[in-house]
């Protein structure tokens, strides 16, 4: 049984069939076509935590693919009221995929070992892998490539990072990350996060420096400083990470063709100025919409091919 619980899971001839598979139904949609290529699949959606684009862009993706899909929040009592066991053998036994936004990374590992169908990582703590597809899927779209091109992280090393981290090196980018030292990746998490396995091209850069991290850069990318569960920092976090703002003086240090994303939701004033997230630059939008669309790619190779 194949599932998506992070970027290692697929290879990367994988990587590449799902993000051209994203394309191609993309265009299709563009031109008004809904080719049914899950028709009568159901998805199942559990939520631990707050979501607009994960629901959003699954649930519509599943209806444009011909299938139809389901909300679960915290009434079935994932781990509480039954067990993890048993409430995976039960819903994939019923459903043709699970997708998982959950609070806990182990909640999704161990949600997958007893699925009888293919489970998503929606989001954890550890990775957001959907994430970094449409990540990937709107660099490609802007610059027509994705290998050798540099991709600029400023702030915390987070979830988003770590996938960013992975995709970097299965595709062959540069990947840059400015952060406190305190946030920042060290050689053992890398070693643990990209495998020894990487694509030509990949480089990895790891700094405290915001502006060494964006010279050159194709993109510069940011997220909040204080995500779910991290309230109780936040005082602290506002001021270590003050330094690391996205600002319009930081942007010019980047490519003059260099492009923002945020994978939002965003905290206008703290990690990116209104300047610079409103600005012709910005990719926010066309990245949000591209979870969609890469989501879209990944449901089809996953039911469709991967099981073959």
């Amino acid at each position: 049984m194949r599932h998506f619980i992070t970027l290692n899971d697929i290879s990367v001839t994988e990587l590449h069939r799902i993000l051209e598979l994203a394309a191609i139904i993309k265009r299709e949609l563009k031109r008004g076509e809904r080719t049914p290529y899950l028709s009568g699949k159901m998805l199942a959606m559990i939520f631990e935590k707050q979501s607009l684009r994960t629901r959003i862009s699954f649930e519509t993706g599943m209806f444009q693919l011909g299938g139809n899909s389901m909300f679960l929040g915290s009434e079935i009592g994932f781990g509480k009221r039954e067990s993890v066991k048993d409430i995976s053998a039960v819903l994939s036994s019923m459903v043709d995929v699970i997708m998982f936004r959950a609070m806990s990374h182990r909640s999704v590992v161990a949600l997958a070992k007893y699925s009888s169908c293919p489970v998503i990582n929606g989001l954890t703590d550890q990775a957001h892998p959907c994430q970094a597809l449409a990540d990937v899927l709107t660099i490609q779209e802007v610059f027509g490539k994705l290998r050798g091109l540099k991709l600029a992280w400023v702030g915390d090393a987070n979830n988003v990072a770590v996938s960013l981290l992975r995709i970097s090196a299965k595709l062959g980018m540069k990947f840059s990350v400015a952060a406190p030292s305190k946030f920042q990746f060290n050689s053992k998490m890398v070693e643990k996060i990209i495998g020894k396995k990487i694509t030509d091209g990949f480089e990895l850069e790891l700094t405290e420096n915001p502006a060494q991290a964006v010279k050159n850069a194709h993109a510069v990318y940011t997220d909040v400083w204080v995500s779910m569960g991290q309230e109780a920092e936040e005082e602290e976090r506002k001021q270590i990470f003050a330094p690391y703002q996205v600002d319009a003086v930081l942007m010019k240090k980047a490519r003059k063709d260099a492009i923002f994303l945020h994978c939002l939701p965003a905290r206008r004033g703290l990690e990116v100025t209104d300047e610079v997230i409103d600005s012709s630059q910005s990719q926010i939008i066309r990245q949000a919409e591209n979870r969609l669309h890469a989501q879209k790619g990944l449901l089809v190779w996953l039911l469709n091919e991967a099981q073959k």
